[in-house]
């Protein structure tokens, strides 16, 4: 995947979190924390929110195709 392509994904993440209203009182949500996260070997692009008009909170999840094994690998040889 392309840098463009991997923004591209992104963007249409946060288009997704700026279209859903909070379930409480339909307000918008901002993110507030954003992870990848490996799940059964799946790349996910956790992003924890909160509503801007009542504090609810609410975490979205995406597949992440432009995360792979390799990616964390590298990330944690790096940290070490």
């Amino acid at each position: 995947m392309t840098i463009r392509e991997i923004m591209q994904y992104i963007e249409s993440e946060y288009s997704v979190i700026n279209d859903t209203h909070c379930e409480i009182c339909g307000g918008n949500f901002f993110a507030e924390e954003l992870t990848i996260d490996i799940v059964d070997g799946v790349p996910y692009d956790v992003c924890d929110c909160v509503c801007s008009s009542c504090g609810s909170t609410k975490t979205f999840e995406f597949f992440a195709p432009f995360f792979d094994k390799n990616t964390m690998d590298n990330i944690k040889k790096n940290l070490n």
